[in-house]
């Protein structure tokens, strides 16, 4: 049968679309923006979906897409900085699927001020979240990945960072600090997981078009004094390949990550950013 004709075409798409169809995934912030993507991006690959966000209306949003397309969901609520709920989270999940193949960190929050005007809230809610709640997600699923055989496969961690996490931007000094402890705390955690068989790298993102954004977009241009417009296209002036990413350009890299042809890496932080930094 030849590869060009439509039947064949077809069935090596479904073949290439099924590399996670054995795989469990737990997405943590799925209901929208950047883990929605990646949820539906497993999803359409074969994996199943554990969809959590601290809006359990929006993870179950996101869990219906994937039904809707035949896959395989399931919503769960899910505060991560809450260590309790994050163990009987965890810990549910593993009751309905027995396992977790791919735990995609990626609950995270900004806000957005001047360095004298930001408050200890301001720092707690930016860490609390972003950085926090990336180590009590990973604590919890490591502890039941160490007792489960994986056999030949591997597990993987991928966190959701930032270039805030390599290049620091203005007025988001606690969200820096919180990326950076993202990253940091991947590559610390890959070293010590390494000869255990599982891999822990990090993504990146630049200027990602996301409802998060948007909503920064609104506090620059407050902050500077200029339009929300105005602060759009200066990003976009920032990036060599002239746009700003969506989500489904994160989620590609997050598959990759996934995929076993990732499997040579662990303690890395890609950049998905256009060319803004490369680094």
């Amino acid at each position: 049968m030849s590869y060009r004709s439509p039947i064949a075409r077809f069935v090596l798409e479904e073949l290439i679309n099924l590399r996670f169809s054995e795989k469990v995934a737990f997405v943590t912030g799925a209901g929208s923006g950047i883990g929605r993507a990646i949820a539906l991006r497993l999803s359409s690959e074969g994996a199943k979906l554990i969809v959590t966000d601290v809006n359990l209306e929006w993870a179950e949003r996101t869990a219906s897409e994937i039904e809707k397309n035949r896959g395989v969901a399931n919503a769960l609520k899910l505060d991560v900085t809450n260590s309790k709920e994050v163990s009987e989270i965890i810990e549910q999940a593993w009751k309905l699927f027995g396992k977790i193949d791919l735990l995609i960190n990626n609950a995270g929050v900004s806000t957005m001020n001047r360095l004298v005007d930001l408050t200890e809230r301001d720092w707690d809610f930016n860490m609390n979240i972003n950085a926090k709640g990336i180590f009590l997600v990973t604590v919890a699923a490591v502890r039941k990945m160490l007792n489960h055989n994986y056999g030949s496969e591997r597990p993987k961690i991928v966190n959701i960072a930032s270039m805030a996490g390599k290049a620091p931007p203005i007025f988001l000094a606690h969200y820096t600090a919180s990326k950076f402890a993202v990253v940091g705390f991947t590559k610390a955690v890959a070293m010590e997981l390494a000869p255990l068989k599982i891999s822990v790298n990090c993504v990146c993102p630049g200027y990602v078009q996301t409802s998060m954004q948007e909503r920064e977009l609104v506090w620059e241009a407050k902050l500077r004094n200029i339009s929300p417009q105005e602060v759009k296209e200066g990003y976009i002036a920032q990036v060599p390949l002239g746009r700003l990413a969506t989500a489904e350009d994160v989620a590609t890299i997050v598959a990759f990550l996934c995929s076993h042809d990732a499997d040579y890496m662990t303690g890395q932080a890609l950049n998905v950013t256009g060319g803004q930094i490369t680094f």
